[in-house]
């Protein structure tokens, strides 16, 4: 892992997702820190339009969804409150095999961002490391995060 505490991260959609379908999870802590100001992170205009398509599917909650629309824009205009906000001054494509997650390593460049936070397979690209950039799942994210912070 190449960051730093207070290093800036990027938090891929899935983890969005995941945090609000579950309190119980790595996801939702995650969340929690980020909204907390815990943990610095990074949003650009494109990974904020790809948190509310994919917050905002049809039935991604669900058939009887327990989140409204309003409460969804609730919590990512909370996300984008606390967030580092960001506008790459270049697009990096295609890189990863899905093109739709490359805007998140373009946010992470743009931010000088060292984590890329997420579960998407698609992440696991051998060059991504080159950049400087880690892609942590959530839980391994605060596992190391809670060593570095006990060291420090």
């Amino acid at each position: 892992m190449r960051y730093h505490i207070g290093a800036m991260i990027v938090v891929d959609a899935n983890v969005l997702l995941s945090a609000l379908r579950s309190s119980r999870g790595a996801s939702h802590q995650v969340l929690r820190r980020m909204l907390g100001g815990d943990v610095a992170f990074a949003v650009s205009p494109a990974v904020a339009l790809e948190y509310e398509d994919v917050l905002k599917r049809p039935g991604i909650f669900g058939a009887q969804p327990w989140l409204s629309e309003t409460e969804i824009d609730t919590v990512i205009d909370a996300v984008l409150g606390r967030a580092a906000l960001v506008s790459p001054w270049f697009r990096f494509r295609p890189f990863l095999s899905d093109p739709k997650d490359d805007i998140y390593i373009e946010c992470a460049l743009a931010a000088g961002a060292t984590v890329i936070v997420s579960r998407d397979r698609h992440f696991q690209h051998p060059d991504i490391g080159a950049f400087g950039i880690s892609v942590l799942r959530a839980g391994d994210f605060l596992a190391d995060l809670t060593r570095r912070r006990q060291r420090s």
